[in-house]
């Protein structure tokens, strides 16, 4: 009996160990993503790579698409609107801000995974001001639908106030 209160003790420690080792692992990997090119080009955001971890109002596969937002508005106040909801975001980082282009940097609560967002307000007279947006995972294959849920929740965000 005495053995098996050692080999419970040593499974424990052993778990212990794996557990802290892994956890450090993913901590360093999340940390070391390099951050792709962004921007935008001949008035378009950067395409999403061929991953599932990507959305945007301007990809050219319905696995990225999604559908841009809209504001009644001038594009300066639908810019205002957006940095007010990105500054209030949970682990949100303002990282750019230009006059029709807003780049931040979501980080995950748990691993400190990071994700891009991206807002493209092109110059336009028309009505109502189209807001290009794009959201990725810097790294990993998958993001089980992560990007996406948070453009919906940004977007349910932006047409309340």
């Amino acid at each position: 009996m005495a053995n098996m209160g050692v080999l419970s003790l040593r499974i424990g420690t052993v778990i212990k160990k794996v557990s802290v080792f892994l956890f450090s692992f993913i901590f360093l990997i999340a940390c070391s993503a390099t951050i792709p090119r962004l921007g935008v080009s001949a008035g378009q955001l950067m395409p999403c790579p061929n991953t599932p971890n990507c959305v945007s109002s301007q990809a050219t596969n319905q696995t990225h698409l999604i559908a841009p937002m809209l504001f009644i508005g001038t594009a300066a106040d639908g810019q205002k609107r957006l940095v007010k909801i990105l500054e209030a975001w949970s682990g949100a980082k303002i990282i750019t801000q230009q006059e029709n282009y807003i780049r931040a940097q979501v980080s995950s609560k748990i691993f400190g995974f990071v994700d891009d967002l991206e807002f493209y307000l092109p110059a336009t007279t028309a009505k109502p001001v189209i807001i290009h947006l794009r959201s990725a995972s810097r790294m990993g294959h998958s993001d089980l639908g992560v990007n996406q849920k948070r453009i919906e929740k940004i977007r349910d965000r932006f047409n309340a106030d």
